[in-house]
């Protein structure tokens, strides 16, 4: 019998290994270890993750990323991270239009479903990723926080 693994629970990796198993997150996850979140993304949640495909991140101005991922910019990072994380399992049959939710770093996402789903405004991609502590909905865009 194993224990302690969360995946050996409820048949699902967590979010951070859905995230390296899916192939086109290789950005994110530099991004989340860089910032040093690994251990809070793997942890109990549930989390509703909106993650920006690796062309997301390519669609930044150039050197932006890198710039992100520089140690003196951890904070940076973390707030745009974390903008990207909603607490609770949000699916998108709970999605309404014009809803708004709280994120981990402290703001608000606006949800439209008019057009086809997005937050703020970034393209839901894929919804309704399942992972054993939360879910994961792709994003075409890398949103940012608003400016304090």
């Amino acid at each position: 019998m194993m224990g302690g693994c969360a995946m050996a629970e409820s048949g699902k990796p967590d979010i951070v290994d859905t995230a390296v198993g899916a192939g086109n997150f290789s950005t994110l996850v530099a991004a989340v270890q860089a910032a040093g979140l690994v251990e809070t993304l793997k942890g109990e949640g549930p989390f509703t993750v909106f993650a920006p495909t690796d062309a997301a991140f390519a669609a930044l101005p150039a050197g932006t990323v890198d710039t992100l991922l520089k140690p003196e910019n951890k904070d940076q990072l973390v707030s745009i991270l974390t903008y990207h994380v909603v607490p609770g399992s949000v699916m998108s049959s709970d999605l309404k239009d014009g809803m708004t939710a709280q994120t981990v770093q402290g703001g608000s996402v606006k949800i439209a479903l008019g057009a086809g789903a997005m937050v703020n405004d970034a393209n839901i991609t894929q919804a309704d990723i399942a992972a054993s502590n939360g879910v994961i909905h792709v994003i075409d865009k890398v949103i940012m926080p608003p400016a304090n």
